[in-house]
């Protein structure tokens, strides 16, 4: 069948030409109009439930709220984890699912769960599902500030104007707000005046909920005509909704003025913002799974364009604080690069042994033709182009001319010895070519399923790293299929057409001196080993085990730390602190980030926004800093921040990157690369055992930023109910109640309208009795004849309660979380394991769980190797059904400890660390090196097929094979230079230790591969094993 596409190529050359023409066009087409992205889809499945939970504290949301909900969901189909936090008013629950699981069917799932809650939550707590989207589904976040815009109007415009506008284009999931003052109608009840018009808190309720409506009255017809009639009570207007009558006292009516305040003010802060250590307002904007971020980002960028063109003059709009499509630009254009300058490498290489444009034409246009098939195959399979992808294409470029060079210099060679008959022995070029090409093509095919197969290991891969790494395994393979395709239709036409001239070859005659050079100094040296074999496998062996030393030596981590020139810095400062004191302390740690000559700016938010599930506690702030470097590393630009960030007192700090934070938050549930999960049923315990383990890290100076999450209880003012002095006043439970839930935080009884905007309105005690201990004491109960102070029927004190309660499986917990300054990650994790479970004693009831990057690598780790193996074994009967003998299968498998020498030497001597894509890299380099293996042997049994003496076939098949071995190496190694050079750059993080490796193990590889093999082939055919 191969012979047959040699020919039918050779024979139509109008079809195979527009072929070509048609895969430039389908590429660039393709090329044009597939998406761009920096990262596969990396979103796990997860169904965030949110619920407002009325003001209740965190144990009230756990035992009523987030227990129902956990215990409904959990176990549902396909449920891999249920995290949950509870805090002041609110509950949060994630449901993750496995990796591949339909998010829309998650959704379902969740749903009907869902509907089991009925009749189990409290009264008015409606629970409801977040919009589809995930952390890593946040595309940038946008800030704005004005000089003398009111931070009110600047929320309002933020909530009425920018939000519905950036919502309304396609692809957007989410916009959650922080920062600026909430505007709100307040209805402000003065107790005192309230005792002097004998008014209670119900009545004031009851007028306050029905002073802003609007009634439909049916239809009046009168005359022909017919009307509809309307009672028009809505009013903006603070002095006419405070003239509402309340009641009426004889002949006197009491208006909502007389016993109460109507104020437009701020509601009451969940969080502040900032950019640059000035007040602002930033806008979270999250993308719908599966939608291409340049494009939202492009779309929500127009726009705020046209927005800003509304909004008063002084209100300006910031999208660099953070912005996704910054990083996947700057990490498209370096892969992009890294191919290009590759490609460059490879056109030296060949031209340096070919000496010739036109075997150099040929050879390199495997690469234009196998990368445009690569993309139109991509965009048809609905893929993108991400670093991926492009990172599979960089490292693949090398081996896209392999199949090319190895067929144009064996037609090449042959069409130069058919040149050098006598004219009547000649054959004609359509044989020479057909004959030449057929010659070699059974070893290129079972080179390139070799290598195909040694590659199938990454599609085992699950979870994170399955997601991340595939897409690298599938450009790479097509790649590798494109290029055969193109060896076998339109590299023989092109030696047919462009090799086989008469002049041409006449011209061509002389052997070039690489080749000579080479040739001469191979063959002398290839005789100088033969002749002392045992020495040389000896020193080989030695080799093999140093390198297995170094390897047991390495560090292991999963990914490679990014570059992406911004940092996410999370800071928390003492449970109890208000967010109040918790924005001063931000501002203090903003002030002093921008003293750092390399930081170019920072935004800041502390608290939450209004559900937003990725919010921090009052005393947390999270702080986006984005900087340039300049004449110091990276390493001491870090250094400086974390010893600024070291002086700010009683606030514990840890840095990490935009992406890597949300990758971590997506494994872990942290945002770090450690996270020590401690399972227990009491908080206090909890937190006394995270505290011991956080003093215990201190052993390790690699583990830094480490935290305690901040779980302790802190100030609750709890106003406990005597029951016999209710019973003595005349009040039942459900009128404390109410009274307490509508006097202090305030109760929406309404909405206020202004145009097509809605405020709420809402009712409370005023400042006098909401804003300290003494006040709450004071404030004035209704009774049946009239009022008693608070604390006359009831108790108010001040106690200890839990900030916030985190859950995993059904289970309380608190995690102590901690960057990894070594690039070791699994190892220092092994080594804090083994110290914990020394030094740390558990009471019953608790246990530890370790959680983190690490436990991706781990599970990878274990995956690649597994399956290594049996892609060995597939690889042994590849082999064999190529020579028909176990023996010889052997010999070339010899090439796999050969490139692994190389490849551990090289890597250990670089960053000493093994991490997932230097292990893809080691899998890679196990096909590569057996096809140098493969074209070797194939050629001894030729010669000696034909008649030749041992000895002189392995002298002359080494020779014949070594510029195709040499130039086939040296393009794929050359190749890869680009990308290690440029390793340190954005998008480059992940693909270049790979590249290392490769690099390693091909030079290895090559220069041992083409002296030990005919040790070895000798070795088995003087045993007769052949």
């Amino acid at each position: 069948m191969l012979n047959r596409i040699i020919k039918f190529s050779l024979n139509n050359r109008l079809f195979v030409m527009l072929a070509v023409v048609l895969t430039v066009i389908g590429g660039i087409y393709s090329a044009k109009n597939i998406e761009v992205d920096v990262f596969p889809d990396l979103t796990m499945p997860t169904v965030v439930i949110l619920t407002d939970a009325s003001n209740m504290a965190p144990e009230e949301v756990e035992r009523l709220v987030t227990f129902p909900i956990e215990t409904a969901v959990n176990g549902a189909t396909n449920v891999r984890r249920v995290r949950s936090s509870s805090s002041q008013g609110f509950s949060f629950v994630w449901v993750e699912f496995d990796w591949g699981m339909d998010i829309y069917r998650a959704r379902q799932i969740i749903s009907e769960k869902m509907s089991l809650l009925t009749g189990q939550l409290p009264d008015g707590i409606v629970p409801m599902l977040a919009p589809q989207s995930s952390v890593m589904g946040e595309v940038m976040f946008v800030g704005m500030q004005a000089d003398s815009t009111s931070m009110m109007e600047q929320r309002t415009l933020a909530e009425w104007i920018i939000k519905p506008a950036i919502l309304a284009t396609g692809g957007v999931s989410n916009v959650t707000i922080i920062g600026g003052d909430y505007k709100q109608y307040q209805v402000l009840a003065d107790p005192v005046r309230m005792e002097m018009y004998g008014v209670t808190m119900g009545e004031l309720e009851a007028a306050a909920a029905s002073m802003c409506v609007n009634v439909g009255a049916g239809v009046v017809r009168d005359f022909g005509n017919e009307y509809n009639l309307r009672g028009m009570g809505r009013s903006n207007d603070v002095d006419e909704l405070g003239s509402t009558v309340v009641k009426v006292n004889g002949d006197v009516s009491v208006r909502v003025a007389d016993v109460a305040d109507v104020v437009i003010a701020p509601a009451v802060k969940q969080g502040y913002a900032s950019l640059n250590a000035t007040p602002a307002i930033i806008l979270s904007i999250s993308k719908q799974p599966n939608v291409n971020t340049l494009s939202v980002t492009e779309n929500i960028e127009r726009n705020l364009e046209e927005i800003a063109k509304s909004l008063p003059a002084d209100v300006k709009l910031d999208t660099k604080i953070f912005r996704q499509a910054d990083y996947i630009q700057s990490s498209v254009n370096n892969v992009g690069s890294s191919l290009v300058e590759g490609a460059i490498c490879v056109i030296l290489v060949l031209f340096l042994f070919l000496t010739s444009l036109r075997t150099t034409f040929i050879s390199l246009l495997a690469i234009p033709l196998s990368l445009l098939g690569t993309i139109i195959v991509l965009y048809l399979l609905g893929m993108d182009i991400n670093t991926m992808t492009l990172g599979g294409m960089c490292i693949a470029i090398g081996s896209l001319v392999d199949d090319a060079i190895i067929d144009v210099e064996n037609v090449y060679k042959r069409l130069r010895q058919n040149h050098r008959l006598p004219k009547e022995e000649q054959k004609s070029a359509f044989k020479v070519v057909f004959e030449a090409s057929s010659e070699i093509r059974a070893s290129i095919i079972h080179a390139t399923l070799i290598i195909m197969v040694t590659f199938t290991p990454l599609f085992f891969l699950s979870g994170l790293e399955g997601r991340m790494l595939k897409p690298l395994g599938i450009a790479y393979l097509i790649a590798l299929v494109m290029s055969l395709v193109v060896a076998m239709t339109v590299t023989p036409l092109l030696c047919k057409m462009m090799l086989s001239g008469k002049g041409y070859l006449s011209k061509n005659e002389k052997q070039n001196w690489v080749d000579k050079w080479l040739l001469s100094s191979y063959r002398s040296s290839l005789e100088w080993v033969l002749a002392r074999a045992k020495v040389v496998v000896a020193a080989l062996l030695l080799l093999f085990a140093v390198c297995l030393f170094l390897f047991t030596q390495m560090g292991r981590s999963f990914l490679p730390e990014f570059n992406e020139n911004a940092l996410t810095i999370a800071a928390v400062s003492r449970p109890g602190v208000s967010l109040e004191e918790s924005n001063k302390i931000g501002a203090v740690i903003e002030t002093e980030l921008l003293q750092v000559p390399e930081v170019v700016s920072t935004a800041r938010r502390t608290g939450r926004g209004e559900l937003d599930e990725h919010s921090q506690t009052s005393n947390g702030a999270e702080i986006d800093v984005n900087f340039v470097l300049g004449e110091r590393s990276k390493a001491e630009f870090l250094a400086d921040v974390r010893a600024r960030l070291a002086t700010v007192p009683g606030v514990v700090t840890s840095v990490g990157q935009p992406l890597e934070h949300r990758i971590d938050h997506m494994v872990s549930g942290t945002q770090a690369d450690l996270a020590i999960k401690i399972f227990g049923p009491d908080l206090s315990t909890l937190f006394r055992k995270g505290t011991e383990i956080k003093e215990l890290l201190k052993a390790f100076p690699e583990v830094v930023d480490v935290n305690v999450e901040q779980q302790v209880e802190t100030p609750q003012l709890q106003i406990r109910a005597d029951r016999e002095k209710l019973a003595l006043y005349g009040i039942t439970m459900e009128e404390f109640n109410s009274f307490v839930e509508a006097s202090f935080p305030g109760k929406k009884v309404g909405s206020v309208y202004e145009e097509e905007r809605s405020f709420d309105l809402i009712i409370r005690l005023n400042k006098d009795y909401t804003e300290s201990m003494e006040g709450v004491k004071r404030a004035l109960i209704d009774t049946p004849d009239g009022k008693v102070a608070l604390d006359d029927v009831a108790s108010i004190v001040s106690v200890g309660g839990p900030g916030s309660i985190s859950r995993e499986n059904v289970q309380r917990k608190v995690v102590v979380s901690a960057n990894i300054a070594s690039g070791d990650v699994a190892g220092t994790v092994d080594r804090v394991r083994e110290y914990l479970e020394d030094e740390l004693l558990l009471e019953e009831g608790y246990r530890l769980e370790y959680g983190g990057q690490f436990e991706s690598a781990d599970s990878a780790s274990r995956t690649l190797w597994l399956t290594t193996l049996v892609a060995i074994l597939v690889v042994f009967v590849l082999l064999y059904s190529e020579f028909r003998s176990t023996s010889l299968s052997v010999v070339v498998l010899l090439n796999l400890p050969l490139a692994l020498i190389g490849g551990i030497i090289i890597t250990y001597f670089t960053s000493a660390v093994m991490s997932i894509p230097a292990i893809i890299g080691l899998i890679t380099l196990f096909g590569i090196a057996t096809r140098n293996g493969i074209l070797l042997v194939t050629r001894y049994q030729h010669l000696r097929e034909g008649g030749m003496g041992l000895d002189e076939a392995l002298l002359s098949g080494s020779a014949d094979r070594l510029t195709p071995i040499l130039m086939t190496a040296f393009t794929s190694a050359l190749a890869l230079v680009p990308m290690i050079l440029n390793g340190a750059a954005s998008g480059n993080e992940i693909q270049s230790p790979m590249a290392v490796v490769v690099l390693g193990g091909l030079l290895s590889s090559t220069f041992l591969n083409i002296y030990i093999i005919p040790i070895v082939y000798r070795w088995v055919v003087n045993k007769d094993w052949v």
